[in-house]
């Protein structure tokens, strides 16, 4: 009987090695299965099209991209140098101009090597960390615009207490919040992106890593992941937003209290500028993240995020310029003192 057990002990081990799936016991086959269907980098398709016309939108990026940091290191270097704009409102405009540069510092310069067929690919680990960047750098402005508005509506409804609301430590600490807020929110998202498998094809169409983008591409459940970024979205997105609507609803009341005509004009020229930015972005940043799902036309989806990273920066340092007396003023003495 011991025998006879082991012959069949024996019989069955030669049908298994037999049998092409034994091949997969071997670890080294596993690895090699893992790195043929594992894809380590992408391609960015960036914006199909001739030579000419891409040359053209290279060129068009540069001078956008030149004249946005152009802007935004002006607002800084003359907040900097004219004490009467030492103020929680210039404050905060300079940390937002700050961001600003190295949001669309995330996004030109590669999007550019990738138009001109240059620099297309990009490593799954870069890939994911251009997202996390972008993203966390834009729920940072989130956060910065409501604090912007909740300075206007301490100026505004209270200006015999403002000094004392806000002062430079309070405001300080509401843009260092901002600031971790951010970028702490987004963490969650990044990981969850970065356990997700790509099998094939690897090519995202964008001139960035954007989430949708990356999600369409992923051979995996990504259930978690859109829910993840729907659920941020909505808090960093659409609770913002509401916040700073309130905001600007008591404010608007406010204003029209007010008897003087030119007092209400100085009142909301104060203000005026920070909401038509406010207008411009989240009009923008709803539409293109706060959604169940992913969307389904990305080219649509690629056309409007050229327009909420690339030409939004853009429009905001002259929306703040030429709005806001107090600016053009310390321009004007910059100027006369060359």
């Amino acid at each position: 009987m011991a025998s006879s057990g082991g012959e069949m002990m024996l019989h069955e081990e030669s049908l298994f090695r037999s049998f092409p799936l034994a091949e997969l016991m071997d670890l080294c086959t596993w690895r090699d299965m893992e790195n043929m269907t594992t894809v380590q980098e992408f391609i960015l398709l960036g914006f199909p099209g001739t030579w000419h016309f891409r040359v053209s939108l290279v060129v068009l990026f540069a001078l956008m991209y030149s004249l946005t940091v152009t802007g935004y290191a002006s607002i800084i270097a003359l907040v900097w140098a004219n004490r009467n704009l030492h103020t929680p409102m210039y404050f905060f405009l300079c940390n937002l101009s700050f961001l600003e540069i190295w949001y669309i510092t995330g996004i030109v310069p590669k999007a550019m090597g990738v138009m001109l067929g240059t620099s297309q690919t990009i490593s799954f680990r870069v890939c994911i960390l251009q997202l996390f960047f972008l993203f966390s750098l834009g729920s940072t402005e989130c956060f910065l615009l409501v604090v912007m508005a909740y300075d206007r509506y301490l100026a505004i409804c209270y200006p015999l207490r403002y000094n004392s609301l806000m002062n430079n430590v309070f405001s300080a600490q509401l843009a260092l919040g901002s600031w971790l807020g951010g970028f702490l929110i987004i963490s969650l998202l990044a990981f969850l992106t970065s356990r997700l498998t790509f099998c094939g094809p690897k090519v995202i169409n964008h001139f960035f890593c954007d989430i949708d983008s990356c999600l369409a591409l992923s051979c995996t459940d990504t259930q978690p992941v859109e829910l993840a970024t729907f659920l941020i979205s909505i808090i960093v997105v659409v609770v913002s937003c509401v916040v700073t609507l309130v905001s600007y609803m008591y404010i608007i009341s406010t204003i029209l209290r007010i008897q003087s005509a030119q007092g209400r004009k100085k009142a909301f020229s104060t203000c005026s500028a920070h909401l038509m930015v406010v207008t411009i972005w989240y009009s923008s940043t709803i539409f293109l993240y706060v959604k169940p799902s992913a969307q389904n036309s990305l080219d649509l989806h690629k056309l409007v995020n050229t327009f909420n990273t690339v030409v939004t920066p853009l429009l905001n340092p002259f929306i703040y310029t030429l709005r806001n007396k107090e600016v053009i003023q310390a321009l004007e003495k910059a100027f006369q003192k060359k």
